[in-house]
């Protein structure tokens, strides 16, 4: 017991520990986290080819407070000789642990109910089947209250979507060209 120290309180410390008091030292994520970035090759030879990059480590902690809109150092996307080194990106979006989506007009990291219209998150049609056919029906006016996240990365987030600002000296499909053999060797079975 410590001296001092309300007893039901305690357990509260021993509990929350850094939390307690407002504090949040322990910023900094365990190993395991990580998530994956969804790299979009902005260069029109590529035809908009988009490639899956998995984030952790310390490269994961770099992300953490980003918002939608920054542009970050590619050396922080990828491990090795997989990094894009050389390379300026920026965030473009992303996803939480649910699958619930960013949005870059609410502040924060919170997951949020907002009344939204068509747009990011919500598509505002319904789909009507008539005559063995699948319509899409929009009607003028239509708002829904969904869940969004915030535009800031936070430890909840599991998926990035990164556009290229600036190339490297390799090209993105020399980076990757295990993806391009795994779909060449799905389509030939």
């Amino acid at each position: 017991m410590r001296p001092g120290i309300w007893p039901p309180l305690q357990g509260a410390i021993a509990l929350y520990g850094p939390l307690v008091g407002g504090m949040l030292s322990n910023m900094a994520v365990r190993g395991d986290a990580s998530f994956k970035a969804a790299v979009n090759d902005t260069d029109p030879a590529s035809k908009g080819k988009s490639y899956s990059v998995e984030v952790k480590g310390a490269n994961y902690n770099h992300f953490l407070g980003k918002k939608i809109g920054d542009v970050v150092d590619g050396q922080f996307v990828g491990e090795g000789d997989q990094s894009l080194l050389g390379y300026t990106l920026q965030i473009t979006g992303g996803s939480d642990k649910t699958g619930t989506p960013m949005r870059s007009d609410i502040a924060g990291g919170n997951r949020q109910a907002v009344l939204v219209t068509k747009g990011i998150g919500y598509k505002a049609h319904k789909l009507v089947r008539k005559k063995g056919k699948l319509y899409r029906y929009t009607y003028d006016g239509v708002r829904k209250r969904r869940y969004f996240r915030g535009n800031t990365i936070t430890q909840d987030t599991r998926q990035l979507n990164l556009k290229v600002v600036e190339s490297g000296k390799k090209k993105l499909s020399d980076l990757f060209p295990e993806e391009e053999k795994k779909k060449g060797e799905s389509d030939e079975s």
